[in-house]
């Protein structure tokens, strides 16, 4: 039985206010994708299928094709990252819960690995 329900967002990282803008307008006012919440920092916009999750805070231009990181949506966080670990590979962020504050609040129980 797998422990992943589906990919729950794809984070992207934009590195100016006008690459954020551009990226923001291509997703949400041409391909017309709903805005889920935002923050400070930025946007979340829903497929229907899952999430991008665009942040504005970016420092260096990546390569295209780049991506923050992806997140899969899971009924059982701590499992996962249990198996994770016992596999051998890093937990760098170990399982915790978190609120992030955009309009709506999103609570979630997050942990990042490589």
């Amino acid at each position: 039985m797998s422990l992943v329900k589906g990919i729950h967002h794809v984070s992207m990282k934009c590195c100016s206010e006008e690459e954020y803008r551009k990226t923001v307008v291509f997703y949400r006012d041409i391909l017309g994708l709903v805005v889920a919440r935002e923050w400070q920092d930025g946007i979340m916009l829903d497929t229907g299928a899952g999430i991008i999750e665009i942040f504005n805070n970016g420092e260096e231009s990546l390569e295209k094709g780049t991506i923050r990181h992806f997140a899969f949506a899971t009924d059982d966080v701590d499992a996962c990252v249990s198996a994770v670990a016992a596999a051998g590979y890093e937990v760098f962020i170990a399982p915790k819960d978190i609120v992030i504050s955009s309009q709506p609040p999103y609570p979630a129980r997050i942990a990042f690995c490589k």
